[in-house]
């Protein structure tokens, strides 16, 4: 969803409309898709990427008391601390563009929910994508 742009405008629409966005990378030393704090920095300006913030969680610690198992793993907390939606990005599990296109945003319609004061319709789906890799 970063190749295609995809993930980088939901991050830049929410956090434009007061949504904290904080993505968090929890592979271990030596695992794949692990970072320093110089490399997340620069992988973010090198992907456009705006997100709030980033947490590197090289324990995993933050990411199994969530239960994040593969990444894109989302997660949308509101406001009073409430996990209000757990699983995909979409409900199309390709990063085709075209698929993209086509996909039924669930990040998106449960941010939508909230910001409207309504409740989020699917709370929880089955995550796709590669393995986090944790210790």
């Amino acid at each position: 969803h970063y190749k295609s742009g995809n993930m980088q405008r939901l991050q830049r629409k929410y956090t434009a409309e007061g949504v904290v966005w904080l993505s968090i990378i929890s592979s271990a030393p030596g695992k794949q898709g692990h970072s320093t704090p110089d490399e997340a920095n620069r992988r973010i300006g090198a992907t456009g990427a705006a997100p709030t913030a980033v947490l590197l969680d090289h324990d995993g610690h933050v990411g199994r008391l969530y239960g994040a198992k593969v990444t894109p793993h989302m997660f949308v907390i509101a406001p009073n601390g409430v996990l209000v939606y757990n699983g995909a990005i979409d409900d199309i599990r390709s990063t085709d563009v075209d698929d993209i296109k086509k996909a039924h945003n669930y990040v998106a319609a449960a941010l939508d929910a909230l910001r409207a004061g309504e409740p989020v319709e699917i709370n929880q789906t089955a995550p796709y994508g590669c393995g986090v890799k944790y210790e």
